[in-house]
């Protein structure tokens, strides 16, 4: 255990001492002795990770069991992290204040890829080797989830266990492993084999890669033969049954989401071509209104909150949404606890829901039309149309909403320079709506902001296959609206290209990437994905002297039958399938919805085949 005088010293000089407290309402302190002892990572600050749903399933499902525990760490903010070197305070957990190294387990959730050098960062402060070669039996087995692990070769050189899938359907299997491991005395090194027979496991150090003279993977080479050549992913099949907390921690400070998030389903059916989420997590599967009922009245009484916010990749597309928002505002909005929904699909807009939702309070409303002209909508199958905006935003401004933010992408695949105009015209037409109302039905301050992503091609997409735009091309592009754009009302922003450009060398990269990570952290790359803190020289140099070109990774195109460094997972969508779509989108051809029709994209027992209950 840290020296706790120490400590008490160092946080009356830090920002935000509640980041490192832990003792919240809902939090739970175990006695550490005779457990198996687990500890949940979100690598970023606590401000930020503690909004994740992710870490409040798995630290709930875990401190259930009487045999293990959770305990939380997160990033420490630059003065505090500046405080512990210097008052050489290890890394340690917020409910018991033990030193990180001293648990069986350390597990990081990759949601991000730029937060890749903050997980060596953190390894560094808890003491750990960086190298998972370099590890010990004393040290915890690093563990790595979440949807960048289905690209886990960037990192493959810093992680012992990769988990594929969804981690609530794996973890408990895998501490229950441990816990027999531990028991009958079994070094590191068996329990890593005997593990390879779990499904949704990947361990690097028993595959290698072998290389074509291009630079191109030739294939991936399991080294032992109880590793699996394919990893399948992991899914829990009906969330009803899954768990699901009815509880969660609730912090003293303000974080990212100060709220109840309510999961409504996962998957998704409409088949977005730049979308990653869209495919690694299909198929679809719905919770019941009935559980989400009873969850959202467990949640309330728990927490106190008093917003409950409606999450799913596409909330708006949850079949039963008008019937489970009416029971929710039926039981709470007596109790002055509003419902919220974030991006809305345009075509899914209901009037009756909005109608629901400001019972209680209003909002700004979020729409993702996502590209500026139909052509290219066609391109990235979004689905929707400008009339689709005209009808939601039309019926915003009827009831009252007077905020509307738009998101957008540059450097989609087939962009033109009328495309990208197209995000200015919009943002023009949704002002224009607007101002045409009758001034009595005006309500509020108007304004609109459009804010554009640099589109970066991910893996388990049909966009796989295509180039990045280079930074000088985004930066064009984004001048081009920006400088088109004369009215105050409406405000453009757009992302830094240079951070776009390393997140896609790093979303694509293989393990030769691991030597470009390592040097970028040595240099003081950490917290990349804020603004501030992103230092692209210090990327560069540590591209150029681990000897890797980054355009090889994000500006070249691929040709169809290369092998990808993530191959070698099966996510259920077919390759095969995804490069149908690839060519669709090049055509400007749509693919309609699953639910309309089955489309082969390779998932077994799918509900959108009538299999799936």
């Amino acid at each position: 255990m840290i020296d706790k005088r120490k400590l008490d010293r160092i946080l009356k000089k830090v920002e935000k001492p509640a980041r490192y407290i832990g003792m919240e309402i809902n939090s739970v302190n175990k006695d550490l002795e005779d457990k198996v002892k687990f500890a949940f990572c979100f690598p970023d600050i606590y401000d930020v990770g503690m909004s994740h749903m992710g870490l409040h399933i798995l630290y709930n499902l875990i401190n259930e069991e009487d045999d293990f525990l959770c305990e939380r760490v997160f990033s420490p903010w630059t003065d505090m992290e500046e405080l512990m070197r210097q008052e050489d305070i290890p890394l340690f957990t917020l409910e018991s204040k033990e030193e990180v190294r001293n648990f069986d387990f350390l597990g990081f959730t990759l949601q991000y890829e730029m937060s890749f050098t903050n997980i060596l960062n953190i390894l560094d402060l808890a003491r750990i080797p960086l190298l998972s070669r370099d590890r010990g039996e004393e040290d915890p087995i690093i563990i790595a989830g979440g949807p960048c692990a289905y690209n886990p070769e960037p990192i493959a050189d810093f992680i012992d266990v990769f988990v594929i899938g969804e981690g609530e359907e794996i973890v408990l299997e895998l501490l229950n492993k441990y816990k027999e491991h531990k028991a009958n005395k079994g070094d590191k090194e068996s329990f890593l084999r005997e593990i390879l027979s779990i499904k949704g496991i990947y361990i690097p150090k028993f595959y290698k890669v072998e290389y074509k003279e291009d630079g191109t993977i030739k294939e991936m080479i399991p080294l032992i033969e109880e590793a699996p050549k394919r990893i399948e992913k992991r899914m829990v099949r009906n969330l009803d049954e899954m768990y699901s907390p009815r509880k969660v921690i609730v912090p003293y400070i303000e974080t990212v989401h100060d709220r109840i998030m309510l999961e409504l389903f996962r998957g998704c059916t409409r088949g977005c071509r730049f979308c990653q989420a869209g495919m690694i997590y299909r198929p679809i599967r719905e919770k019941s209104p009935a559980r989400l009922l009873d969850l959202a009245e467990d949640l309330v009484k728990s927490t106190g909150y008093e917003n409950i916010s409606l999450s799913s990749l596409s909330t708006c597309d949850y079949s039963q949404l008008q019937l489970l928002v009416s029971s929710l505002m039926d039981r709470f909005s007596e109790d002055n606890v509003g419902l919220s929904l974030p991006s809305l699909r345009l075509d899914s807009f209901s009037l009756n829901i909005l109608k629901e939702i400001e019972k209680v309070r209003k909002s700004g409303l979020t729409f993702a039309p996502e590209a500026g002209s139909q052509r290219l909508r066609d391109v990235i199958n979004k689905g929707v149309t400008e009339e689709d905006l005209i009808t939601a935003v039309s019926y915003a401004f009827k009831e009252g909403w007077s905020r509307i933010k738009l998101y957008f992408m540059l450097g989609l695949p087939t962009e033109t320079d009328e495309d990208v105009l197209g995000i200015r015209d919009l943002a023009y037409l949704v002002k224009d709506l607007f101002f045409k109302r009758p001034k009595e039905e005006r309500r509020g301050n108007f304004s609109v902001t459009a804010s554009a992503s640099c589109f970066v091609p991910k893996p388990f997409t049909p966009f796989q296959w295509v180039k990045q735009d280079t930074i000088e091309e985004f930066k064009r592009k984004a001048h081009l609206v920006k400088d088109s754009i004369r009215d105050k009302r409406i405000n453009f922003n757009y992302h830094d290209p240079g951070l776009s450009y390393v997140e896609a060398v790093v979303a694509r990269g293989d393990r030769r990437l691991g030597k470009a990570l390592l040097k970028a952290w040595e240099k003081g790359c950490k917290f990349d994905g804020w603004s501030e803190h992103f230092k692209y020289d210090l990327w560069l140099e540590a591209f150029e002297e681990a000897g890797i070109d980054g355009s090889f990774y994000a500006h070249r195109e691929r040709d169809k039958d290369e092998i990808f460094p993530w191959d070698f997972i099966d996510i259920g969508v077919s390759k095969k399938f995804l490069y149908r779509e690839y060519e669709r989108a090049l055509a400007g051809e749509t693919t309609d919805d699953c639910r309309i029709d089955c489309k082969g994209c390779g998932i077994r027992d799918c509900a959108m085949r009538g299999v799936f209950n």
